[in-house]
C-alpha cells in the first residue's frame, strides 16, 4: 500500500492532480481545498495517501495533512459514504469546522456539504461525534480564514468580496476561494495584488482553480 507520496507537481485537473516521482505519474485524487493549494507546476509536494482498492482499479487518495487523512477514514466508516462522497464532504468544510459541526449535531450546517441530505448528516453526528472529537483543533498552526480574510484586504474596492463572490455563484466552496486567493496573492506579490481589479482577480484565481 502506498502511504505517503514526494514527487512533482506534474499536471492538475478538477479533482485530481498527476504526482511524478522518479518518472512515474501517479494520479491522485484531493479535495478541493488540497488541489487549491498544491504549489505550482514542477514544485515538490509531500502527500499522504490513501491508498483504495476495488477489483477492477487501484485508486489513490492524497492529503496535504495527516488530520484531513484521518477523517477521511473516519467518513468511510459511515454507512452510505464511499471514498468520492467523503472527498466531497472534505472539499466543503475545513477539518476543524467539520469535526465542530459533527460534535455539535449541527444538522443545517452538515446539510449544506455536497451530497450530505439530513439522513446522513444525523449518522454522521450519531456514528462519529465521539470519534471525531479530538479532530476540533485541527489546523490551528495554519493561518485562519479570518486572518486570510485580512491578509486578502489589500485589494482595492472590495474587489476581494466581490470576488469570492463571484466564485461562490460558479459553484466553488468559499474556504476553497479563499485558499486560491491567497496562492494569487504569493504568486503576484502583495504589491502587485493591491492594485488588481476583480476582473483580474477572477481571471487568475481561476487559473489556480484550473
Amino acid at each position: 500500500m502506498i502511504a505517503t507520496l514526494t514527487g512533482n507537481v506534474l499536471m492538475t485537473g478538477p479533482d485530481r492532480a498527476v504526482i511524478d516521482v522518479g518518472g512515474v505519474g501517479y494520479e491522485v485524487f484531493l479535495s478541493s481545498d488540497g488541489l487549491a493549494r498544491l504549489p505550482e507546476k514542477n514544485s515538490q509536494i509531500f502527500l499522504h495517501i490513501h491508498t483504495h482498492v476495488r477489483e477492477d482499479a487501484i485508486v489513490l487518495f492524497g492529503f496535504l495533512e495527516v488530520e484531513e487523512k484521518e477523517l477521511f477514514l473516519i467518513l468511510k466508516t459511515v454507512s452510505g459514504i464511499g471514498p468520492k462522497l467523503g472527498l466531497a464532504i472534505l472539499s466543503g468544510m475545513p477539518v476543524a469546522d467539520l469535526c465542530q459541526a459533527i460534535v455539535r449535531e449541527d444538522i443545517s450546517r452538515l446539510t449544506t456539504l455536497q451530497g450530505v441530505g439530513k439522513r446522513t448528516a444525523e449518522r454522521l453526528c450519531v456514528e462519529l461525534k465521539d470519534k471525531v472529537s479530538h479532530l476540533q483543533g485541527a489546523g490551528e498552526g495554519r493561518e485562519g480564514v479570518a486572518e486570510k480574510v485580512t491578509s486578502l484586504s489589500a485589494a482595492p474596492g472590495g474587489a476581494v468580496l466581490d470576488t469570492l463572490s463571484a466564485l461562490v455563484n460558479l459553484g466553488y466552496p468559499d474556504p476553497v476561494a479563499r485558499q486560491a486567493l491567497t496562492v494569487v496573492k504569493k504568486r503576484v506579490g502583495a504589491a502587485s495584488f493591491a492594485t488588481m481589479q476583480i476582473e483580474e482577480l477572477i481571471r487568475e484565481t481561476l487559473r489556480t482553480l484550473a
